[in-house]
């Protein structure tokens, strides 16, 4: 049983894994073929960085993620802090049901109606265009966001309710109770959340297609775009960066949850 247990664990992980594998060592092949491997060359990375367009769009999507995690971190957390304190549970239950339709609904659903309310609302105001950087950005908020909650709401159940009510029996003030007791025991929650709506953001197709404008361009909205002529492979450079970008943002949440339990231990 175990045996098999191992096999099929293996199987798993190289179905999962094997795409990744493929496209990071044809990011380094000197031709264009993706069934021989002619080379080892950076061509490709070369190729990538002197594509001023690609450029562009990188920045607009590293923009956009930064300024939806820094938004929706500081609502999400603030949200989670007054989920804890409704004091009536079927109310709590029932913002928990509310704040998790976003990661529910499908993103097309929510890419649509998105639109349709800015462009409603543009009419009401009388803009000429009713789509742009703005709609985009509070379109990546609102998905965003329930992650944000989904993470740092737990931390604050765990946490024990007694700590900052001793801070303020010793002098503090609720908000400074906050940052200074209730705050580090939940940054493993805002960090981890953080991440996430970061890397959603980043990775974000569907809804950004529906809600951006003609004037800025996300990188997936532009990969679309080139994939209706041809995909070259300086985007499997592109990706091959993404990717350990993005594995480098979890392993340092997985240090930092881990540095914050060993603390707690000792």
């Amino acid at each position: 049983m175990k045996t098999a247990s191992r096999i099929f664990t293996v199987i798993f992980f190289i179905f999962l894994f094997a795409p990744i594998a493929i496209l990071l060592i044809f990011s380094f092949n000197t031709t264009k073929s993706l069934s021989v491997f002619s080379g080892f060359s950076f061509k490709w990375y070369s190729e990538l960085f002197n594509d001023a367009q690609t450029l562009i769009s990188v920045k607009n999507t590293l923009i956009l993620a930064t300024l939806a995690m820094l938004i929706s971190t500081v609502m999400g957390t603030a949200a989670s802090v007054g989920i804890v304190k409704l004091r009536r549970s079927w109310y709590r239950r029932y913002m928990d049901t509310v704040t998790d339709i976003p990661m529910t609904n499908p993103d097309i659903i929510t890419g649509i109606s998105l639109m349709l309310m800015f462009v409603f609302a543009g009419r009401i105001f009388g803009r000429n265009t009713s789509l742009d950087f703005g709609t985009l950005l509070i379109a990546h908020i609102t998905f965003c966001l329930p992650y944000v909650i989904l993470q740092v709401l737990p931390k604050l159940q765990q946490m024990d309710a007694a700590l900052p009510e001793a801070a303020q029996d010793l002098g503090c003030t609720p908000l400074r109770a906050f940052f200074k007791v209730t705050l580090p025991e939940i940054s493993p929650g805002i960090i981890t959340g953080a991440i996430m709506a970061f890397t959603m953001s980043l990775d974000d197709f569907v809804i950004s297609y529906f809600t951006s404008g003609n004037g800025f361009q996300t990188l997936p909205v532009r990969i679309y775009n080139m994939t209706k002529k041809t995909v070259t492979p300086k985007m499997y450079a592109l990706a091959t960066i993404t990717f350990f970008v993005i594995l480098a943002l979890l392993i340092f949440t997985n240090l930092s949850d881990n540095n914050k339990d060993g603390g707690k231990r000792r």
